[in-house]
């Protein structure tokens, strides 16, 4: 890239099998943990960047390993939400969070506009001009699309333990989500719940709503407990899980559009 926040730098967008033949596009807002040079470490040390209030710890893999499975296209977001969070829009305070769960973040306290302004041009809107760029290549394709974003979630947050292994989110269209829920409400080994650990209220939608919403497609955001897939065993075995959840609901939905047809 040019100069910048970014100068001589990655992309914030990485698009992994852009041709996949699924109907399901995957996006991850919080693969990465990289912190641009010029932002140094953001007054943190190597523990706390290493931490789920950096980046949403096994999503990546796990990303990676649906879209083998599903053969799915998938954008990947390689930087720190502590330098923006993509899933949320620049109005937010938390785009650009001054705490990360009870630990400050130093080197996001008194952003100008102009600092605030580098990080939405040069990190937000290409990741999010990368997913449109997909949707529309797959619109003009007349493709089906459902778009499924990936996260993870700490077992514990600020002293409070959560009593799930998966979440289900929605905002206003729960078509997909209902879908998920059901097929993965037979499982007996595993508790799901729906707009949990997060949801609509907790402006995590963004992605959904800015991208699906706007277009009238199917959605669904999934969260893992990072406790789950911090190894391979788990990224594998829940990859698995997912997946097949994600072609029978899918199959369901694209059964439901050929009896309308």
């Amino acid at each position: 890239m040019g100069g910048g926040l970014l100068s001589g730098e990655d992309e914030p967008a990485i698009v992994v099998n852009p041709n996949g033949q699924s109907d399901i596009v995957l996006v991850c807002e919080h693969a990465g943990r990289v912190i641009p040079k010029s932002l140094g470490s953001l007054g943190l040390d190597e523990t706390d960047l290493s931490r789920h209030f950096a980046w949403d710890i096994g999503a990546e893999a796990v990303s990676r390993k649906l879209s083998a499975l599903l053969d799915a296209p998938l954008i990947l977001q390689r930087y720190s939400r502590l330098v923006y969070d993509c899933n949320r829009p620049p109005e937010s305070d938390s785009a650009m969070p001054i705490m990360g769960e009870q630990t400050p973040i130093p080197g996001n306290e008194g952003l100008n506009a102009e600092q605030k302004l580098g990080r939405i041009e040069t990190v937000y809107r290409p990741f999010h001009a990368a997913v449109s760029a997909m949707l529309d290549a797959r619109a003009a394709a007349n493709k089906l699309t459902i778009l499924a974003t990936v996260h993870s979630f700490t077992p514990v947050f600020k002293g409070n333990r959560r009593n799930l292994h998966l979440g289900i989110l929605h905002d206003q269209d729960a078509r997909f989500a209902d879908r998920m829920l059901t097929v993965l409400g037979t499982a007996r080994d595993i508790v799901v719940k729906r707009n949990e650990p997060y949801g609509p209220k907790d402006g995590v939608c963004h992605t959904l709503n800015l991208h699906a919403g706007a277009r009238g497609l199917l959605n669904v955001m999934i969260e893992i407990r990072n406790d789950l897939i911090e190894v391979e065993k788990g990224q594998s075995e829940w990859a698995e899980r997912l997946a097949k959840a994600l072609r029978e609901a899918a199959a369901q939905e694209v059964a439901e559009l050929e009896k309308t047809a």
